[in-house]
């Protein structure tokens, strides 16, 4: 079987990153099935790599996340425009994967099934064009109802979805009535990520106290409400906590916050640049709980946060600002506690007295591990994946009705 998996934004490991598409595209390397890969890169021309199995076709589409609205568009644009230039190249495959986002790479799967007679699956990352237009980012009444319009013909058209979150997942169905959708949320590098000892090198050298140690890893962007950490931070300050605060990311806010971390003089946050994954596992091994954080807006409750599964693989507690499906699976597992709008003085409170009781922290942490290996692995992810696009393929354990309720 040949299939040519479509994601702009693909990163490697060593990369960092969101790195679902290689696990999944080496996964299906080593089903035995024959795998190109289209993306983008900042480079001046094409390229093509291996990639542990995987053919990687590079096309020149600078994108970066300061980019404005037009610039973005126009990076959307331009990857549609080179890979259907490129897709007829290839070798005939059987079958397009197709992840968002952004949405605009559905275009690709349209004109494909139109002018190449190639069926394509549709997997559905985050909720777009709901997202942009629930941050602002899109206001145009005439722009909105022709996104939605051809959201719903990307979804009707492709031969299945597949959902990264039940809400997510309850989106597509409701979008799509008689589409089949698949939930394959992202999962635990259980290899990479695993609860490590404190490195005392790297605690000395950050400067960091003997006190409790919250962290975030991942993007720095308008959506991920990291100043929210800020506040939480400077509570500790003025309540003379010697506990310590860690930023491990990149994004169009991060000199923002930095910014914002000088003006109220937050000694006890630290910043670190952006890394690979055995650098994440060494900041989340300083942590006692991991900060996983969306700004308040409804479609951001659906989904399905990369930096969220490492912290499980890692073993950590999590300490989440917002409702959702993360809320829930925090709730329902003992992960951690909730830090929700209006309630910070409980969520302090809270904390001071899991710093008392290191017993609970540690069974937090164990649950953590626990749910990462029973339900999301990418193991599990990839024998999910398999069914969806050979349906052949053996059920796995772990179903989809228990990951809505895990």
């Amino acid at each position: 079987m040949r299939i040519v998996y479509v994601h702009q934004y693909f990163r490697t490991p060593e990369q960092g990153g969101a790195v679902r598409s290689y696990h999944l595209g080496r996964g299906l390397v080593q089903a035995g099935i024959q795998v190109d890969l289209i993306t983008a890169h900042d480079g001046r021309g094409y390229d093509q790599r291996w990639v542990d199995g995987i053919r990687v076709h590079y096309l020149p589409v600078p994108y970066e996340q300061d980019f404005g609205f037009v610039r973005r568009i126009l990076a959307f644009w331009s990857f549609v425009a080179k890979a259907k230039k490129l897709l007829p190249k290839l070798r005939r495959p059987d079958l397009l994967y197709i992840t968002s986002t952004p949405l605009t790479t559905g275009w690709i799967g349209l004109w494909a099934k139109k002018e190449l007679a190639l069926p394509y699956v549709f997997e559905v990352r985050d909720l777009w064009p709901e997202a942009p237009i629930q941050v602002g980012a899109i206001r145009n009444p005439m722009l909105k109802k022709w996104l939605y319009a051809l959201e719903r013909k990307i979804y009707d058209q492709a031969l299945s979805l597949v959902a990264l979150s039940p809400g997510i997942a309850a989106h597509l169905q409701k979008t799509s009535p008689d589409q089949s959708v698949a939930l394959i949320p992202n999962f635990s590098d259980l290899e990479t990520f695993f609860p490590k000892e404190r490195n005392q090198k790297l605690a000395d050298r950050l400067g960091l106290s003997a006190g409790l140690t919250i962290a975030y890893t991942g993007a720095l962007g308008k959506v991920n409400a990291v100043e929210e950490l800020l506040d939480l931070a400077e509570m500790a300050k003025k309540q003379g906590k010697n506990w310590n605060f860690l930023i491990m990311g990149a994004g169009s806010h991060a000199e923002k916050l930095k910014k914002s971390v000088e003006e109220r003089q937050l000694r006890n946050l630290h910043f670190i640049p952006f890394g690979p994954k055995e650098q994440v596992n060494d900041v989340l091994g300083l942590a006692d709980l991991a900060w996983i954080s969306f700004a308040h807006l409804p479609v951001l409750k659906t989904n399905s946060p990369n930096k969220f599964f490492d912290a499980l693989a890692a073993g950590k507690a999590i300490l989440v600002n917002h409702k959702g499906w993360v809320y829930e699976l925090v709730k329902t597992h003992e992960l951690g506690i909730s830090c929700l709008p209006g309630k910070m003085e409980r969520a302090f409170s809270n904390l001071e007295q899991l710093e008392q009781n290191p017993s609970k922290f540690r069974q937090m942490a164990q649950n953590s591990r626990k749910l990462a290996e029973t339900y999301f692995s990418k193991e599990l992810a990839v024998s999910r994946l398999l069914e969806v696009i050979a349906p052949e393929s053996r059920p796995t354990p772990g179903g989809e009705a228990d990951i809505r309720t895990a």
